[in-house]
């Protein structure tokens, strides 16, 4: 029988962690959550992204999700190159992903009208099209030590612009919802096709701010390179714990001059999300694949083998349910989701309560649908 080491080997050499699977579908599992919940029109507080400056649970994870993209990079291609492919072949596979990727998002934006004239151009999906697209050239074209240099760099750029440059009849530094040159640009550039939840405003998946998002994803590149040093597991373990203290510490410190911020995905908030992320993969990777733990893991493991998977059509699914009209009870116009929560959780709930009720609901929905591809091995993948 294999020690842990060995299996841990292994692992490594396949160029898949299992721990890595989990903390994905602890990802997908919150973003389901999150984004579906009860039409009550109340939820609690960590199920709500900051209003502007600061952070909440929700806010850690979008960029959890980039963070485990660049992770996924370097351990997937790294094998691929070891083994002989071209990087003909690998351009040709990115591309393919990226223009995939983002197509889901388009799709998302547009369903079920397709208004070409104001259809939303970016989005979470778009992002981590663009975000994957630049990391893994970058990991193609450098090794880890200009990697990390082009990070530092991006992010460094970002906060110089945004502290330096003003949009026009606002003051440099300016980071208020209308008067940041990041909104500014959103507005201008994307016109009709901006995000409409913040009144045409700003885009919290904008143009300007994929830029420290790009940052976010080298980061999980860096990490993953980590992971596949030579070294003890718990090392790696300690390792990876070390460095997300020192970057929760140094994004908390840079918050007093650059504000911790999600929409804009200012720098500050870029490190010290990355800090939380590599704490998190740390106990993950500690817990699973060190500990073998591994029971409690299965459902995230159901949701981090089909993510993107999960996240496309539980959003159609959503949109169909709005779509799909009945009456509420009161009489008046409503649909299923509606319909579904008054008749579950309204009548004897607090609003707050059934809505996390119904989107728990929900995310049990999407795990048993899920987990029967998973006993039938089928992984829909791009």
């Amino acid at each position: 029988m294999d020690t842990p080491d060995e299996r841990q080997s292994g692992e490594h050499a396949a160029g898949r962690l299992l721990s890595l699977d989990v903390f994905r579908g602890i990802t997908i599992a919150g973003m389901i959550l999150v984004n579906n919940p009860g039409p009550s029109g109340r939820v609690y507080w960590p199920l709500e992204h900051a209003a502007w400056h600061g952070w909440t649970p929700t806010d850690l994870i979008f960029p959890f999700f980039l963070f485990i993209v660049g992770v996924s990079i370097t351990l997937a291609f790294a094998r691929r190159v070891a083994a002989g492919g071209t990087h003909r072949d690998l351009y040709l596979k990115i591309l393919r992903r990226t223009v995939l990727i983002y197509a889901f998002g388009f799709l998302l934006a547009g369903f079920p009208y397709f208004n070409l004239s104001t259809v939303r151009l970016t989005g979470v999906l778009q992002r981590i099209a663009v975000c994957y697209l630049c990391a893994a050239v970058i990991f193609l074209k450098t090794n880890w030590r200009a990697q990390a240099v082009i990070a530092a760099v991006l992010l460094l750029a970002y906060w110089g612009l945004s502290e330096f440059i003003a949009a026009p009849g606002y003051a440099a530094g300016d980071l208020s919802k209308e008067g940041s040159i990041v909104s500014w640009v959103d507005q201008v550039v994307l016109g009709n096709h901006i995000w409409k939840g913040g009144g045409r405003i700003y885009d919290p998946e904008g143009l300007l701010s994929t830029i420290p998002a790009v940052a976010t994803t080298l980061t999980g590149v860096l990490a993953g390179h980590w992971l596949r040093e030579r070294r003890e597991a718990h090392e790696r373990v300690a390792g990876l714990f070390v460095a997300g203290v020192v970057c929760v510490v140094a994004g908390w410190a840079w918050n007093a001059w650059f504000p911790i911020n999600k929409a804009l995905w200012t720098s500050s908030y870029v490190v010290f999300t990355t800090g939380m992320a590599l704490q998190l993969l740390a106990f993950c990777y500690w817990l699973v694949d060190i500990k073998h733990y591994r029971r409690w893991a299965l459902p995230f493991r159901v949701f981090g083998v089909n993510a993107l998977a999960v996240f496309v059509l539980s959003g159609l699914m959503a949109r169909v349910m709005n779509l799909w009209k009945l009456p509420r009870a009161d009489g008046r116009a409503g649909n299923l989701q509606t319909y579904s929560y008054e008749h579950l959780f309204a009548p004897w709930a607090t609003p707050a309560a059934g809505s996390l009720l119904y989107a728990l609901l929900y995310v049990l929905l999407w795990l048993g649908l899920m987990w029967i591809l998973y006993r039938r091995k089928i992984y829909l993948k791009v």
